[in-house]
């Protein structure tokens, strides 16, 4: 396996919703590799923003297009001739996927098909590696990890919406990639709950915390003994990496899916999340309102077993729930510094700095993609 340096330095790399969480790390890192990053994102979707806080620093292409607008993404798409494809545009949280269910759906299932499509427009070869969820299993909460080849689908609207999009993906594949003469290598990610700086979105365990903490307040808790495969943002990044690395020297994995997600005997509570969360925060407050009766339904187990991606990849994990936990208090720690301005920081250069902390820990463990 090449570096990931060797593999995407001077190339164009196009990201769909490279203004969100994992989709500004993944801008991030990829600039840091030497790619020409070409963004997608109708807009920025939290307010504060991890994008808006290290974009000023990035020279980067950065184009407000609707996912949904399909012809405005094949645009996109003929007119900057990526050569990788990072497809991680989505409406991402549940709740407001049963308040706007139909808008989850074009978004997640329509705004996938955007893509592909987008892709069948190019004639060179392209590696395009999309992302959906965990959330696409058919969730029966087994005390095992789900494997690729478990049934997909999902009771609420933003796990079916997941389903569809991997419909979506496998009938474009089975229909137009799928043969010796396409240009386009296809692979599927589906990862675990993800956590780490720069999650401002709403709902969501740690920003709730983090709004609620830095204010010295209290933050109701839902479930506090669902239990979640939980992993930082870095992980799951470094696997779509791998994988976008593997497929552009071998068509063999192409059409395959991967799960990217900690060891499966690692899943924590929510309970024990916050646990470890107060190690590196003070004045943790919060409240057990798991007895209220409007809560809508929340998996209490959910496990991802990663064998295939360690077998045909050579990827694993690298940080323990420990330092999952610790690195990603302390990005907010240094955001709040930040911007209470009690001294000059960037969060750009703070950010850069956890990427190649996390690349040394993995080269330090072995780890085979950094070579």
């Amino acid at each position: 396996m090449k570096t990931f340096n060797s593999v995407f330095s001077g190339k164009t790399v196009l990201i769909t919703g490279h203004t969100g969480f994992k989709g500004s790390w993944l801008t991030l890192w990829l600039s840091l590799l030497g790619a020409k990053v070409v963004g997608v994102s109708k807009d920025i979707p939290s307010t504060p923003s991890n994008f808006a806080v290290i974009s000023n620093d990035l020279e980067i292409i950065d184009m407000r297009v609707d996912i949904t607008d399909t012809q405005s993404i094949c645009d996109a798409m003929i007119n900057h001739q990526p050569d990788f494809v990072f497809h991680l545009a989505a409406q991402a949280l549940v709740r407001p996927s049963y308040e706007s269910p139909v808008e989850t759906f074009a978004t997640n299932a329509i705004g996938t098909a955007s893509v592909l499509e987008g892709l069948r427009m190019l004639s060179k070869p392209v590696t395009a590696v999309m992302i959906t969820s965990d959330k696409a299993y058919d969730n029966v909460e087994w005390v095992w990890g789900y494997r690729e080849t478990d049934r997909l689908g999902g009771k609420d609207p933003y796990s079916a919406s997941k389903g569809m999009a991997e419909l979506a993906i496998r009938s474009y594949f089975e229909s137009f990639f799928d043969n010796n003469e396409s240009n386009v290598r296809i692979g599927i990610t589906r990862a675990g709950n993800v956590i780490g700086g720069g999650d401002w979105a709403v709902d969501r365990i740690v920003p709730d915390c983090m709004n609620a903490w830095s204010k010295g307040g209290n933050v109701d808790i839902r479930s506090p003994n669902a239990t979640r495969p939980w992993q930082h943002v870095l992980e799951p990044l470094s696997g779509y990496l791998q994988l976008a690395a593997s497929l552009s020297e071998s068509s063999d994995l192409s059409g395959e899916a991967y799960n990217f997600g900690p060891p499966a005997e690692q899943s924590y509570s929510v309970g024990a999340l916050i646990d470890e969360m107060s190690n590196y925060w003070d004045l943790v407050k919060w409240n057990d309102v798991s007895k209220n009766e409007d809560h809508l339904h929340e998996a209490g187990l959910l496990k991802l077993n990663c064998d295939k991606a360690l077998f045909d990849l050579n990827w694993q994990p690298t940080l323990n729930f420990q330092e999952t936990v610790k690195m990603t208090v302390e990005w907010y720690k240094q955001y709040f510094i930040h911007i209470n301005e009690v001294k000059d920081y960037s969060m750009h250069d703070f950010a850069i700095s956890q990427i190649e902390a996390y690349a040394e820990c993995a080269k330090q463990r072995g780890i085979s993609w950094v070579k």
